[in-house]
């Protein structure tokens, strides 16, 4: 299964599907890797809110998904984490490290400066 890819500005937005494969992750890694350079992207969004589990593989595939995007030129955030996966990962002592997270794409654009929240007065 193709993990889809959009494009918002600078940004690229990929929505993972509930049931993400392994090789999925991997394929992933490679594209947006070649997407960020090809379309000069500054940030990417990676969006698991449908995602039923993270394990321990996908936990580190994300980790290097980000510093491999970040070595490229793009920071990554990953939106979405669902209450019962975070307390599954924190459970079995997964972490993302210095990954940025974010509750939802509003969120994650805006950290990536993509994007002001309106109605606070302030940008973050």
């Amino acid at each position: 299964m193709t993990v889809p890819v959009l494009r918002i500005g600078s940004c690229l937005i990929a929505t993972l599907p509930s049931a993400v494969t392994d090789d999925d992750l991997l394929t992933l890694q490679d594209e947006l890797s070649q997407r960020v350079g090809e379309l000069g992207a500054r940030g990417v969004v990676l969006d698991v809110s449908v995602v039923d589990v993270i394990d321990s593989f996908g936990t580190r595939t994300l980790r290097s998904i980000a510093q491999t995007l970040r070595l490229r030129g793009a920071e990554a955030v990953i939106v979405g984490i669902r209450p019962d996966v975070a307390f599954s990962m924190v459970r079995l002592g997964l972490t993302l490290h210095d990954v940025a997270t974010a509750l939802d794409l509003e969120e994650a654009l805006a950290s990536l400066g993509s994007l002001t929240i309106t109605g606070s007065g302030h940008g973050r």
